[in-house]
This record gives C-alpha cells, structure tokens and sequence, in this order.
C-alpha cells in the first residue's frame, strides 16, 4: 500500500494541483507525469508574446526545476500514462514501469481537433497552436508577406490572426458558421471584434468552409473553398475546437461524458481518483459543462488537493476568460450557456464596449472589450447574485458603481 498522489498530466491542472498540496503542507509522495520534455509551464503567452518573439521561454515556466526537487515532487518527462489499472492501483507507463499509488489525479487536458487526412490534414504546413512545439513551428512560418489561412473565427483563430498580421503575414480567416465566435460569443461581440480584424486587413470569410487543402510536393499550397474560389497560401493554422482527453479514463472504466464525470469535489466514479481542467465534466447548474480555460483548469485543480488533503469544500465554478488581440483586451465573466437577451454598453473610453448576457431576465455574463470597469463590476455582480438594472446598464451616462449599491 502506498500513499502517493500520482498526477498524470504537467499542464496547468497538474502542476497546480501539486504546488497547492504543497502549500497544503501535504507531504505525501508526489509523481507528476508530463509528455512534453520540458519542465510545466504557461500555455496563454506562446500564441502570443512567446511567438511573436517577446518572451522567451523560461519565462514561462511555473517553477524553475529545483522546485520540484526541494518540493519532493518525482517530475517525470517525455512519459505518458498508457492504462491506469483501478483494481490494483496502478499506473502503466508507456516505457513498461508501473507507478502504484493511493490516490490519482487526471490532468490530461483537452487536444485540439485536426483536419481529416482525406483533405489534407496530413500535408506539411498545416498546424494546430496547442504546445511550445506547435508555436515553435509556427514561429518559423510566420515571416513577413507570407500567405496564412486561418481555419476557424474562434479565440483561438482570431488570436493566430492578430499575430500573424502582427507579424507582417497576409490572413484569411474562414468560418463556417453564420458569423465568427458563434458558438462563444452574442453577435454584437463577434461584430467589434470582426470590425477590429477587418481595420488590421485581415481577410475574414463567414459562412465559408473549407472543401479541402492543396498540396504540391506533400506540402500545402492553396485551399479549395465551399463556395467554389481556390486561395493560394504558405501554410495553414486550424483553429475547430478541442476534444478532452478522455480515453485513459474511459478505458479504466470511469463514467465519461464529453469528458471526465467528476462531482463538486473533482472525484471520478472512483473515489480514488480526480480530475481537474479541460478534460473535466463538472456540475454546473443542474447539468455539466466543460470549461476550457486557465483560471478553471488552476481554481479546480487547487480545490481537488484541498479535498486530497482533507478537506471537504465543494468546487463552485466562477468562470472567467480573456482573450488578447492587438491592443485589445476581451474579458469575460460568467458563462453565456442558453443566453436569450443580450444588451450592448458603450464604455466611457474610445474603442470601449460591453455585452451583457441574461437568461430568462437573471445577469449571466459579461464580455467586456478594453472596457475594465465593466468587467469588474459584472464580475462582482456575478458573484454576488445580484441583478442589474438594465435602466442603468442601457444609460451609457450612469455609473456602472452604482449597480454595486
């Protein structure tokens, strides 16, 4: 019998998982196990300032290597998890060793999806932005004049965007929805930030999708498109959502459902072991949502090993997300999920806005755009449970203070 935590994932979750036991004064053996070959470290900055070449890269890390040592934290690197065993408690790693532990955490994160080989998804050239060495690769692709299509009118595609235009690239963006962010944001959000890609000259094409990818010499070279017009490009970033790593788990005979079930305090159907982050399914307002962003993936992670630890707080979700692009900074608090009313507010600065989001006549979220009063006060109004009056919010004159009372 053993008492080791053993945490399969180093991303955000599992590293924040171990630093709070830690915290905890938790001192039960910890295994940390990553696939990548370097040490646990930031994922926002790398599709940005990592990329565009104004951050290097030890910058990003959490904690320099010798934490994990003085913190008695066994970071295993360039492994993965290939079969968890819940009957015995054991881990299978992909090099033959087994690790047994009492307690395990599941920190395997999110995948973005690919283009299907059949139209091209497999030509070189064609890139996802996920981990340093995806942007390591796009780093070099993105050269001034060269030709990027951008497949996808998310965040994740609109960031690439305003990189690459940063960084001289001629871009098209295609969506095949109605309009960009659809999925993710109201209308009067997707057309600011639609206005602002389209004034920095990015190309963006909605209700456009993709027929399949050209390619010379096994290399991407132009795109046919859904309403008949071929591009030529350089290369390619697909930016179509991801899926939650949820195949160790569903293997091992845990409940999955779109991810990892876990209840309010991050346990799996075993109560031996946890989940936290984007590969997480967790309770949320009579049903379950995925929440793939940072400040879920650390504020779960550090509620599950206060659980490990002891304790017996529940983890009540307070989402919150940003999204950076040029100069402009979207902020958004709450979770628009089943919105049926949206108001726009013109913030007191130039280039400023909010959208307010309701649910049956109830305040549920907040995109603000360089607009940080509005994202403070709906995020403590989210918080509070307190209702706004709309009166106030329609009167680009009245002080959003005064919603607060």
């Amino acid at each position: 019998m053993t008492d080791r935590l053993v945490i399969i994932g180093a991303g955000q979750a599992g590293f924040a998982l171990a630093a709070k036991l830690r915290a905890l004064k938790d001192t039960r053996p910890i295994t940390l196990i990553g696939a990548e070959d370097v040490a646990p470290y930031q994922r926002p900055p790398l599709s940005k300032k990592y990329l565009l070449g104004e951050m290097a890269f030890d910058r990003l890390l959490f904690r320099a290597e010798h934490w994990y040592v003085d913190n008695d934290v066994d970071l295993r690197l360039s492994t993965w998890a290939e079969q968890i065993k819940p009957d015995s408690k054991q881990v299978l790693l992909q090099d033959g060793s087994v690790l047994d532990y009492g307690t395990l955490a599941l920190a395997t994160g999110s995948t973005p999806r690919r283009l299907p080989a059949a139209i091209g998804g497999d030509l070189e050239g064609v890139y996802v932005a996920r981990d340093k060495r995806d942007a390591d690769l796009l780093a070099d692709e993105m050269r001034p004049g060269r030709r990027v299509l951008i497949i996808g009118g998310g965040y994740i595609g609109l960031e690439a965007a305003a990189v690459a235009r940063h960084r001289g690239l001629e871009v098209t963006v295609i969506e095949m929805a109605d309009r960009i962010l659809q999925r993710v944001a109201a209308k009067e959000t997707a057309d600011i930030m639609r206005r602002i890609h389209e004034t920095h000259d990015v190309v963006i094409r909605e209700k456009t999708g993709l027929k399949h990818l050209v390619g010379k010499d096994g290399r991407v070279v132009g795109a046919a498109l859904s309403d008949g017009s071929v591009i030529d490009i350089d290369f390619a970033v697909v930016g179509i959502g991801v899926a939650p790593n949820d195949q160790l788990a569903k293997e091992a005979g845990l409940e999955v459902a779109n991810g990892i079930v876990v209840d309010e305090f991050a346990r799996t159907s075993d109560p031996a072991i946890f989940a936290a982050g984007d590969c997480a399914a967790l309770p949320w307002q009579g049903g379950r949502i995925r929440l793939e962003s940072v400040q879920n993936a650390v504020d779960q992670a550090e509620a599950a090993a206060a659980v490990i630890a002891g304790g017996s707080e529940p983890y009540t979700p307070k989402p919150w997300f940003w999204s950076d692009q040029y100069d402009v900074k979207l902020q958004i608090a709450g979770f628009n999920l089943g919105y049926d009313e949206t108001l726009l507010r013109p913030g007191t600065r130039e280039g400023a806005h909010s959208v307010w989001y309701f649910r049956e006549g109830q305040l549920i979220a907040v995109d603000a755009i360089n607009d940080a009063k509005a994202y403070v006060t709906g995020k403590k109004l989210l918080e509070s449970g307190t209702n706004p009056d709309k009166s106030i919010l329609a009167d680009p004159s009245a002080d959003l203070k005064s919603l607060l009372g």
